[in-house]
């Protein structure tokens, strides 16, 4: 098999495996990324944290980018329609999860900690 047959066999789903592998890749991105983002929005609101919330805020936009872009990927590549076992099913869900993280991260990213009111002891 010459390389560029195997690299449009693999692109296809057909050496690593059925046409759901590229999908179940963007599925666990876009579900990794909202993970990330969820932990780097409940430390947005700690002082003790904010550098870490930063860090995951940026993390959950870059991996829920990357989420959203395999996901569109697999769904332009995917032969047939939904039910035929292309995944293209699986590429459309995790075309929303990538946004989510994408979003979660930007409201970690621009959430200030909440101010002390007049009956809080700050220390």
């Amino acid at each position: 098999m010459s390389p560029s047959a195997a690299l449009m066999a693999a692109a296809e789903g057909g050496i690593i495996g059925d046409g759901r592998t590229g999908a179940n890749l963007a599925l666990g991105v876009g579900l990794f990324g909202l993970a990330i983002g969820r932990l780097a929005l409940g430390r947005a609101g700690n002082r003790i944290s904010s550098r870490r919330a930063r860090t995951g805020g940026r993390t959950a936009i870059a991996v829920g980018l990357a989420g959203t872009v395999l996901g569109v990927l697999h769904a332009a590549t995917a032969g047939g329609g939904p039910g035929t076992g292309n995944g293209l099913v699986g590429a459309i869900v995790a075309i929303p999860l990538g946004l989510g993280a994408v979003l979660l991260g930007r409201r970690a990213l621009t959430r200030r900690r909440a101010e002390p009111t007049a009956g809080q002891v700050v220390g």
